[in-house]
């Protein structure tokens, strides 16, 4: 299963698109965000999400995490968010 990374500057709509057909694909997706703005992105996303499978019976929940990861050879605290049906 892909991790889908978001950005800071990641349209919303576009990866609650990604993230819903992960789901949809896989019943559960990996998200990872590094920075506060990355992290409003992907809870947006994930609202957005939300939206886009409910009609289906699909009540996802989203589960945070820490996660340390290597950028530019530099250790980064990331956060990761594991998304799956309730």
């Amino acid at each position: 299963m892909p991790v889908l990374k978001v950005s800071a500057t990641s349209n919303p709509k576009s990866v609650a698109g990604a993230l819903a057909a992960v789901v949809r694909e896989h019943g559960s997706a990996d998200m990872q965000a590094v920075g506060a703005g990355a992290v409003n992105q992907s809870m947006k996303a994930i609202a957005i999400a939300r939206g886009y499978l409910a009609p289906a019976g699909i009540n996802l929940v989203a589960i945070p995490s820490f996660a340390e990861i290597e950028i530019d050879g530099q250790e980064k605290t990331a956060l990761h968010f594991r998304v799956e049906p309730r």
